[in-house]
């Protein structure tokens, strides 16, 4: 099983985008966008703390 940074750079290597919708003590949760239209087609929740440093600060894939 993989955990929660591969599966978001894996979703970046595939071109698609990502945006941070929620930034809690606990949880960091991102709205995972399609290609094309930016449509939101899935979310990742997690309280990973290797996700927290991979995001950073950053808002949004291309920041």
């Amino acid at each position: 099983m993989t955990g929660p940074v591969d599966r978001l750079r894996r979703w970046e290597e595939s071109g698609a985008a990502w945006r941070v919708l929620a930034r809690t003590p606990g949880e960091l949760v991102i709205a995972l966008l399609s290609c094309d239209a930016g449509e939101e087609v899935d979310r990742l929740r997690s309280a990973d703390p290797a996700l927290r440093r991979y995001v950073g600060d950053r808002e949004r894939h291309d920041d």
